[in-house]
């Protein structure tokens, strides 16, 4: 009988802490595949134990709201898929940066062309503010962060939200892949960055409504890209 005072208080601080991480995500816009700050972040942010934060992104993950990478960190789930986390979790840890770089190949080119014939006007004003945020980006992670907005976007722009779930679980997986060979000798990208002008193409090719050239300019993007991690086309 003494120790139910202990067990309902600890319920409290349980239920207390979810709702307070689940407030922290909702107001930090956090999209799937986001990757959530690391758990002292957290603990600093939230004013709580290491243990109550555990029980906490537990809870959250059991319900699907998550998915955690033992040494990557933790990810906002694709939402209304709560049962495909495993299976990100498990790719993610199975997935080569060269196997993830061939997959973005297979889909995202048929997403700009998706989007270049289905893209609203509130869409492609969308891209613009991403493709614009991404090019004024003061370092690296806020360019990553951009460029995946941007990425997102073009996905959104396709008015199917089939596609944008695909594409959600492929970023998702890409976030947590360990990318060893990224080597940074700038604090940002430069001024002649190639994704800057690759990023106009695609957008110039969406604007025109023109499908085929919306998919060539993303497959020369993403070869860019793979170019300069891999050295190879």
């Amino acid at each position: 009988m003494e120790d139910a005072p202990v067990m309902k208080f600890e319920l409290i601080e349980i239920n207390d802490t979810v709702a307070a991480l689940r407030k922290f995500i909702e107001e930090g816009n956090y999209s799937p595949g986001d990757r959530l700050p690391s758990e002292r972040d957290l603990i600093g942010r939230l004013g709580i134990s290491r243990s109550a934060l555990r029980k906490a992104l537990g809870t959250l993950e059991n319900e699907g709201s998550i998915w955690r990478h033992v040494g990557k960190g933790t990810f906002i789930a694709a939402h209304g898929l709560q049962t495909g986390n495993s299976q990100l979790k498990h790719l993610s840890e199975a997935v080569t940066p060269v196997q993830l770089m061939r997959a973005r190949l297979s889909l995202e080119p048929a997403l700009a062309r998706e989007a270049a014939v289905n893209a609203s006007e509130k869409s492609v004003t969308g891209l613009k503010a991403a493709r614009d945020r991404a090019a004024a980006a003061a370092t690296w992670d806020e360019y990553e962060a951009e460029d995946d907005a941007f990425h997102r976007a073009i996905a959104e722009a396709t008015g199917n939200g089939l596609l944008l779930s695909l594409f959600d679980h492929l970023n998702g997986v890409r976030r947590a892949v360990a990318w060893n060979t990224v080597v940074r000798t700038s604090v940002r990208p430069p001024d002649n960055h190639s994704s800057f002008e690759e990023h106009n193409q695609i957008l110039t090719a969406i604007q025109e409504r023109n499908a085929s050239a919306a998919h060539a300019a993303m497959r020369e993007h993403l070869n860019s890209v793979s170019t300069r991690l891999f050295g190879e086309e």
